[in-house]
């Protein structure tokens, strides 16, 4: 039997392997495409009580929102960061004003989160800090003031959060601003 050289072994070898990967592609190709039986569908009754209905910010709400905040912001020379969470603490919208510190954006992130979770102001909220310092160690919070909750028929829908001006006063009332956008 005559040796093959190792240019020709290298060769055989990679045809070989090209050719069993092909086929195994192949196998795995027709089997992705082939349906599966179809699950049953299940049905929940809603007179039962298995769902709930919630109430959402629309994106053209949310960024009208954010504007009319950095508008507020803007007027009184203020460099901000606004964002706009929804009820599960999402973000929606997110807007950094012109100049507005790098720290801002998260900021008004974890502000806006911070109000919709607890339907309150971040301004009041900081203030129970005295009693249960440990709420600021809770994931996604800021205790600062700055955030303002959105509510439809007293339930918290949305959370504005704004950062970067001097003070959690001024970001405050520039979220406020912004819950009052919705209503005109």
């Amino acid at each position: 039997m005559k040796k093959l050289s190792l240019r020709t072994r290298v060769l055989t070898g990679t045809v070989a392997a090209a050719a069993l990967a092909a086929g195994t592609f192949g196998a795995v190709s027709a089997n992705a495409a082939t349906p599966a039986a179809a699950p049953t569908a299940v049905t929940a009754d809603a007179k039962n009580k298995n769902t709930t209905e919630s109430t959402h910010l629309t994106i053209e709400a949310a960024t009208k929102a954010a504007q009319a905040t950095l508008d507020a912001a803007e007027k009184e020379n203020q460099r901000v960061s606004v964002a706009v969470v929804d009820r599960n603490g999402n973000t929606i919208v997110t807007l950094r004003g012109d100049g507005a510190g790098p720290q801002s954006y998260e900021a008004a992130q974890k502000k806006a989160y911070t109000a919709v979770s607890w339907n309150a102001p971040t301004s009041e909220l900081a203030k129970r800090l005295t009693n249960t310092p440990t709420l600021k160690d809770i994931p996604g919070t800021l205790f600062l003031g700055g955030g303002a909750p959105v509510t439809a028929k007293g339930a918290p829908i949305a959370g504005i959060g704004v950062a970067g001006a001097p003070s959690g006063d001024l970001d405050e009332k520039f979220a406020q601003a912004g819950v009052a956008g919705l209503g005109k």
